[in-house]
């Protein structure tokens, strides 16, 4: 019983010992930045829509009407953008981590896509025939975990080769303006979606 009860305690305390250096082994490492980060764009609309009315006053009491986008940001970091990270065909998760989103306070049109007001996930399909932005209606998901049957619609990309290197996938919102000293702009303008040396493009416009 006794040499029993040595085997044990010398069992035990091995263990806390080999957890001990495990510990400071974690503790020496060198810190890195992360493979990837987290980004948003925003833009913003100084009233907010019932039914067919606009109401500006609203927006002071409950915020202004945004339509965002928000997505795991990752960095090339020497790798291959277009047909390695980005597939050459196929879905791919628009970003890094959980799936991209979307949520409008307003019922917004992107190419020809009438999108309500709501939150919804971003997929990009890739193939030989161009690249399509796929809405979808499930939310809260890992971007892997793509659904089609949850498929809201599809957006066709203009697609064009640019001449600075994008190191990190970039997602833009551009407001349109026709008065530019002004400092505001129309409800309507381009989504531009820019990594490596692609960068596709829609437009939208609120409705």
């Amino acid at each position: 019983m006794k040499q029993e009860l040595k085997r044990i305690i010398a069992q035990s305390v091995i263990g806390i010992l080999l957890f001990l250096l495990h510990l400071e082994a974690l503790s020496a490492q060198t810190p890195v930045i992360a493979a990837s980060s987290y980004a948003t764009v925003e833009v913003h609309i100084n009233a907010r829509r019932i039914g067919k009315q606009w109401y500006g006053e609203d927006a002071g009491l409950s915020g202004p009407a945004r339509i965002a986008i928000s997505y795991g940001q990752p960095h090339a970091r020497g790798r291959k953008i277009e047909g390695g990270l980005i597939p050459a065909e196929g879905t791919w998760r628009l970003g890094a981590n959980m799936a991209t989103t979307l949520h409008t306070d307003v019922n917004v049109t992107m190419g020809t896509l009438k999108i309500p007001q709501g939150d919804y996930s971003l997929f990009l399909h890739s193939s030989k025939a161009g690249y399509e932005l796929i809405v979808n209606k499930g939310t809260a998901q890992w971007g892997t975990d793509y659904d089609a049957a949850k498929d809201f619609g599809k957006i066709s990309l203009s697609v064009k080769t640019i001449t600075d290197l994008e190191e990190s996938l970039s997602i833009y919102l551009v407001p349109e303006s026709s008065n530019p000293p002004s400092g505001y702009a129309e409800l309507k303008g381009a989504l531009r979606i820019r990594w490596g040396k692609t960068e596709l493009s829609t437009a939208w416009r609120v409705e």
